[in-house]
């Protein structure tokens, strides 16, 4: 058995890069909401970090929902 090493470490690498931004995705997502929480505290609107804090979630949900059927189609 030959593992191919450079392919390893490619897959890793592209994996790592994509869990970082799906995380960094996610935490302007939750700083979007949170942000609404001090707009409504001091009265004021936030809908453009809102509207922000959804688009971030429905990219993550959408991100996700892809590595699912790249999963399911592959098998």
């Amino acid at each position: 058995m030959k593992i191919d090493w450079s392919a390893l470490g490619s897959v890793f690498g592209v994996s790592l890069v994509f869990t970082v931004g799906l995380v960094a995705l996610f935490t302007l997502g939750v700083n979007g909401l949170a942000r609404r929480e001090k707009a409504a505290a001091q009265g004021s609107s936030a809908t453009l970090a809102v509207t922000g804090a959804y688009l971030c979630f429905a990219a993550c949900a959408a991100a996700v929902s892809y590595g699912i059927y790249l999963i399911v189609s592959k098998s």
